[in-house]
């Protein structure tokens, strides 16, 4: 055996020593009483943070569907077959995606995937080269809204794909879903060069004084934007001053007042908060 299969067994097999620890003999009947007895484990510092986030991250995963965690069709950057190269670029460059569905006759009509880097030898002046987009495009996988996580994972490793068609009970575009997509479920989001856009933290502002952000939005900008003075001392976001404040993780729906502005929760899952509606109280009481 090569020392880097010794490695991960090595590895697997303290996997397997701190899961028993944790388990401690228990037997747990349901998901809820599992996580449980990790989050004791937990506590007992048999399992770190992160550890335990990405445990229930897999347990969670499990639970959901394609449709939970999909980019809707309307949100989605398609590309057309009839394009020409040049065509093409505005579109790719203003997403900042690289892999793009291509429809054929209607927007349902979906006949493959172009990567963006595959059209680099045709931007060179010095090789000018016959454009054909067909034959550039990689087979796209198709699967439906009713699709659990933890299957679809598995498939993109098994296909090396990265994105996948969604398609609804009547086989049209229902939106896509990537792989991205399903590890953040597990390890939390996965922020990129585009993600990180400092304009994008406050997303839209209403005429009565209602304004939408991202709870992942750092408490110095909000402070700025707002004229607020939340201590950046404990929590680096909004998002986990307004969690603490509520003592939970907030189900949709939920509110408090912290410094004169009532947070509303817009969108948030088990694990996190992702967008919130914030009003000052006094137009509240209003």
């Amino acid at each position: 055996m090569s020392d880097e299969q010794d490695g991960h067994t090595g590895q697997s097999n303290n996997w397997l020593t701190r899961i028993g620890r944790a388990l401690g003999g228990q037997e747990p009947q349901d998901r809820d009483s599992l996580v449980e007895v990790l989050r004791s484990a937990q506590q007992r510092a048999i399992l770190d943070a992160d550890a335990l986030s990405m445990c229930e991250g897999v347990l969670h995963v499990a639970e959901l569907q394609v449709r939970d965690v999909m980019i809707p069709r309307s949100k989605v950057s398609l590309l057309r077959r009839s394009e020409s190269v040049w065509e093409l670029l505005p579109a790719i460059v203003d997403s900042g995606h690289s892999r793009f569905p291509v429809t054929g006759d209607s927007r349902d009509d979906v006949i493959g995937i172009l990567i963006a880097k595959d059209l680099l030898p045709y931007l060179d002046p010095q090789h000018q080269r016959e454009f054909q987009l067909r034959e550039l495009l990689r087979p796209a996988l198709f699967v439906p809204e009713s699709k659990r996580l933890d299957a679809l994972l598995k498939l993109f490793q098994e296909s090396r794909n990265h994105l996948a068609i969604v398609v609804d009970e009547y086989g049209g575009l229902a939106g896509i879903v990537t792989i991205e997509d399903v590890i953040e479920q597990i390890v939390g989001e996965i922020d990129d060069e585009h993600d990180l856009d400092d304009d994008a933290w406050i997303l839209n502002r209403t005429d009565d004084g209602q304004t939408v952000v991202k709870a992942l939005t750092p408490i110095d900008a909000f402070n700025e934007h707002f004229g607020t003075d939340f201590s950046d001392e404990e929590f680096d976001t909004i998002g986990g001053v307004v969690a603490n404040g509520f003592g939970h993780v907030p189900r949709r729906g939920e509110n408090l007042v912290l410094e004169g502005l009532r947070f509303d929760v817009v969108r948030a899952d088990s694990r996190r908060l992702h967008l919130l509606m914030v009003t000052p109280e006094r137009a509240c009481r209003d």
